[in-house]
């Protein structure tokens, strides 16, 4: 097993070359980090085995760095600086994740009705679509420092989108599931999934926030937070695997809560310091998050792809774009956040493979044809959209003037 471990970093290394090499050409580092985890996966030349990444300690540390890189949101999460778009951001969240799934369903929907497949299968793939994953955008921010109206839009909204995205997509599974006559989750646990995650931050921040308000020394202040971060992955681990089996508690929004309940307590400039120590830390989370996001993807499905996977990437992209626009138009938000927030909501692959799995289980004991229509499809549109969406979100931010001429 040493020899596994031994050629997960070897992939890291690559990984990380090959984003400096993409760099260099003048795109996003998770551009190469992504093709290196297709590359390098199970799926393509194996150096990053299906063993290894089934084993127990891959899925740990993997969940360390979830909840580490939830601390690029949370510590955006600050309430005097989000107050001004406060009824702006969640009217604009709601426009553009419930107009997404709205769009895809009914896209889907009339489509199967000339196909003669269920209609009712239409709502898995608009509930598959409205999420937005938020690794991929992060990566730019932090890359190529952005700053802006957009950027400030996009990283809370990144959480209050995930937040959306957990209760719609779960009413439609248990909608599904019930028309199947399959298990599913129970209704009453779709707001324990939403609220739980956030509690836990709250409960490990808060006394992390109490420590850091004091002037401390950047390697007790590094150690405070690796602390904070692993007690948080631990309980976030114990009642995933023990306590609430069968559904999936999101490790980032741990993150989230826990860095946003410190941020709330410290000083503007400690909070600032404090991010530029775990700037390097954030930047390995990334990286490993990124690559283990393409592992997973067969780039072989790109050849694959057919009517379906096109249509879903089009419908999808049409109603992240306009239901961002429309409701920023609506809430008077900045004109670059009307024109271009939009095309940074794009990136999609991490969160649509998650929700995928759960509605093949779904349907997989009574339609394994649906099962695998659906799977066949997402998996095909995660890998093609991945590429376009991190373009798209680049592009978005340098036409919004928030990255600077000589980073782009």
């Amino acid at each position: 097993m040493l020899l596994y471990y031994l050629r997960w970093i070897l992939v890291l290394i690559i990984a990380a070359l090959l984003g400096k090499l993409v760099s260099k050409l003048k795109m996003p580092s998770i551009l190469g980090w992504l093709i290196a985890g297709m590359l390098l996966g199970p799926s393509a030349l194996g150096l990053l085995p299906q063993q290894l990444m089934d084993s127990l300690i891959y899925k740990t540390i993997i969940t360390w760095m979830q909840v580490s890189f939830g601390l690029m949101l949370g510590t955006e999460l600050i309430f005097r600086k989000i107050k001004a778009y406060g009824k702006a951001l969640l009217i604009t969240t709601l426009t553009q994740s419930l107009g997404t799934f709205l769009l895809v369903s009914l896209v889907f929907g009339i489509l199967f009705a000339f196909k003669g497949i269920p209609v009712w299968l239409a709502f898995a793939f608009g509930g598959i679509a409205l999420a937005t994953a938020p690794a991929p955008a992060l990566s730019i921010v932090q890359e190529f420092h952005t700053k802006g109206p957009v950027t400030d839009a996009l990283l809370p909204m990144a959480i209050l989108d995930d937040i959306v995205g957990i209760a719609v997509f779960f009413t439609v599974n248990a909608a599904i599931a019930h028309q199947v006559s399959g298990g599913s989750v129970p209704v009453y646990m779709i707001p324990v999934m939403i609220v739980l995650p956030i509690a836990i931050g709250l409960v490990t921040g808060i006394p992390a926030g109490l420590i850091l308000r004091r002037k401390q020394s950047k390697a007790f202040t590094l150690t405070t937070l690796v602390i904070g971060i692993t007690v948080t992955a631990v309980v976030g681990i114990i009642l995933n695997r023990y306590v609430f089996k069968g559904i999936t508690l999101n490790y980032m929004l741990m993150g989230v809560s826990f860095s946003a309940a410190f941020s709330n307590m410290v000083s503007e400039s400690v909070l600032d310091r404090l991010i530029g120590w775990f700037h390097p830390i954030l930047g390995v989370s990334l990286l490993t998050a990124i690559v283990d996001l393409g592992a997973p993807l067969d780039f072989h499905l790109i050849l694959g792809a057919g009517l379906y996977t096109f249509i879903y990437i089009v419908s999808r992209a049409a109603g992240k774009y306009s239901g961002a626009r429309l409701g920023a138009t609506l809430t008077h938000m900045p004109e670059t956040v009307r024109k271009y927030l939009g095309l940074t909501l794009l990136p999609h692959s991490g969160v649509s493979l998650v929700f995928t799995g759960i509605i093949c289980s779904t349907l997989a004991d009574a339609r394994p044809d649906l099962a695998a229509l659906v799977k066949g499809t997402i998996a095909a549109a995660a890998i093609i959209n991945e590429i376009i969406a991190v373009f798209a979100a680049k592009e978005g931010f340098k036409l919004a003037g928030e990255i600077r001429p000589s980073a782009s």
